[in-house]
């Protein structure tokens, strides 16, 4: 039968154990010995489970690789899966959530497109008793998501701040330093720890004078990171973007020597942006942030166009979500590590947080290669 079925049904069987409670306790008489062997054991079966899974978006490397990962560990258990994936668009991902709920599912695992834009489908899904996971973008102003599997974002956003502090030695040089800083897209809950990791390590040295943002592209506070935000997480954007900024105010030979970029996908914008400029590989070339380590910007880390990305290992992530699907199934208490961070404005949301890995040109083949997340072959080395 599926979970939903399951739990009417343990409800109903609850309930009159409850009543038959009741009614002995009316009468005047010594309790009988009662055969509870078995009882509580009773689970749902994984081929009885429907788990609808719903992704962004293909155009990205890591949901393909999310999606296809968490589909292939959930039917190697035995549960029935569908995966969706909805190009970025909003409206999309909602109707096929609805034929989700439709169709039977009993879970739900949902890497949101815009975090506030799911309270009405996800308010249905629980009036069909659906089970709601948020997958590494939390969904805000619901009360109707159940728990979130997630990397520590704002560890991420602190790495990379962390990493430019320390590649410029900010603590020790005189500067200034051009920086120009980025942020992901406005809709993604996020892209908000992101930058407030990275701009809690940098703000201080901007307030000081050693980094200086010739854009004025700065914002003067982590609440204000939205106004650089790259809707989308789209690298031709960000190109765009960092193109504008360069022939505007870096036209004089004014050099820019860091730019605080909080994923792959823009750092793939930025680095095309800064070879079109005429920045070469070397001494000259900025210090370019990322995150997710895609494929592409491992070979940029590797070919000098950019200098880290902040290594989530999303096979990690699916195993969580996995695993947090099984407990669910079995009746069991769900494990999360963070029961207060992650507001979505009408609930914290019970969470699980994994911690990401810096990547660097220095230690590619001790941590993605040697993890197996690349061959050699992939990376070319």
């Amino acid at each position: 039968m599926s979970l939903r079925k399951f739990k009417t049904i343990a409800a109903v069987a609850g309930a009159a154990i409850l009543l038959s409670g009741v009614a002995a306790c009316s009468q005047e008489r010594e309790p009988e010995a009662q055969d509870t062997e078995g009882q509580g054991e009773e689970t749902a079966a994984p081929e009885d489970i429907l788990v609808g899974i719903a992704m962004p978006t293909r155009s990205l490397e890591r949901w393909n690789k999310d999606g296809s990962h968490l589909q292939g560990l959930l039917e190697e258990a035995g549960y029935e899966t569908n995966l969706q994936y909805a190009d970025n668009e909003v409206d999309q991902q909602i109707s096929q959530l609805q034929n989700m709920i439709n169709e039977g599912a009993d879970i739900l695992v949902i890497a949101s497109i815009d975090g506030t834009a799911l309270a009405p489908i996800l308010a249905e899904a629980k009036a069909q008793d659906i089970t709601v996971i948020a997958y590494d973008r939390l969904i805000n102003e619901t009360p109707d998501v159940d728990y979130y599997a997630t990397f520590d974002n704002y560890r991420v956003g602190q790495l990379q701040g962390e990493f430019i502090r320390d590649a410029l030695d900010l603590e020790n040089a005189d500067g200034p330093f051009n920086l120009e800083p980025f942020a992901g897209s406005p809709d993604d809950n996020n892209a908000k720890f992101f930058f407030s990791g990275a701009w809690d390590v940098l703000l201080p040295y901007v307030k000081e004078g050693k980094l200086v943002v010739p854009s004025a592209k700065s914002p003067a506070s982590n609440d204000e990171w939205q106004s650089i935000g790259i809707l989308g997480w789209g690298s031709e954007d960000a190109q765009d973007e960092m193109t504008n900024r360069l022939n505007s105010f870096y036209a004089g030979g004014t050099k820019l020597d860091v730019v605080l970029s909080p994923n792959d996908s823009l750092a793939l914008g930025i680095a095309q942006a800064l070879e079109g400029a005429g920045y070469v590989p070397g001494e000259d070339w900025p210090v370019l942030t990322g995150q997710d380590g895609d494929q592409a910007n491992v070979l940029n880390i590797i070919a000098g166009k950019q200098s880290m990305t902040v290594w989530k290992d999303t096979r990690l992530l699916a195993e969580r979500v996995a695993t947090m699907i099984q407990q669910i199934v079995n009746g069991e208490e769900v494990e999360v590590n963070d029961n207060e961070t992650y507001d979505n404005g009408v609930k914290v949301v019970p969470t699980f947080l994994i911690d990401p890995t810096v990547v660097t040109a220095d230690n590619i083949e001790d941590t993605l290669i040697a993890s197996g997340f690349y061959t050699a072959e992939d990376l070319g080395l």
